[in-house]
């Protein structure tokens, strides 16, 4: 047990602040969307019905489809673009998509290689992009669930105003559902900047999202 935690410690810890994160954010939004009830003049709501709210799931998309997008560009963009000093980028040496020497691939696949890289012909075309294609169907798939949940959402408020609710395709024009997308779209690229540029000068010692601590400022492409 004591090895199969330390041997996915990553998984386990993520997964589980990721799971209290989410029961935080639900306690805290019931809470704050029961005084939106009550100001208006409305009967608060039980946990299980804000869990099944469009409100909930227009929020909890919104966040995902954000992160997943940012992740699918940086994982593509990064086959050619570069950044010199830095460990989120390639080696200077070696833009695009590599040869197959580097790549394991053809005449150099090993015996421990995933089957799908052996295969040869279609399979291993799509396994050579199957994560940024996985990464862009959730990201897809999310920003699907924020738009319909978002509309949901939006046309509640609509008629607690006593306004006409609005269609999908009105919806996807309106100020609400871009407000909503571009607030996280906007973070997640100032992310990335971020962390590409400053771990070229910053250290994290004993990270591999850092460059060794004595390494130039230079090396590019180096993890400690």
């Amino acid at each position: 047990m004591r090895r199969f935690l330390r041997d996915n410690a990553i998984g386990l810890v993520f997964g589980g602040l990721f799971l209290l994160t989410l029961a935080g954010q639900a306690f805290a939004g019931l809470a704050d969307f029961n005084a939106e009830q009550t100001t208006t003049g409305l009967p608060p709501v039980s946990l299980g019905r804000y869990l099944t709210s469009a409100s909930f799931g227009a929020d909890v998309a919104e966040n995902w489809q954000s992160e997943y997008l940012q992740f699918f560009l940086f994982i593509v963009l990064t086959v050619w673009l570069l950044q010199r000093g830095s460990p989120e980028s390639k080696p200077l040496d070696k833009p695009g998509r590599e040869s197959d020497k580097d790549q394991r691939l053809g005449a150099f696949v090993r015996d421990d290689s995933p089957k799908w890289a052996r295969a040869g012909g279609l399979r291993t075309k799509v396994y050579s992009s199957s994560l940024g294609l996985v990464m862009g169907v959730i990201f897809l798939g999310s920003w699907l669930a924020q738009s319909v949940a978002g509309m949901a959402a939006f046309n509640e408020q609509q008629l607690s105003n006593r306004q006409d609710p609005v269609p999908y395709g009105q919806y996807l024009l309106e100020a609400d559902f871009w407000n909503r997308t571009l607030q996280n779209w906007q973070s997640e690229m100032l992310a990335v900047a971020s962390m590409a540029i400053l771990a070229i000068f910053l250290r994290q010692r004993g990270s591999p999202q850092s460059k060794p601590v004595g390494t130039s400022h230079e090396a590019t492409g180096i993890e400690g």
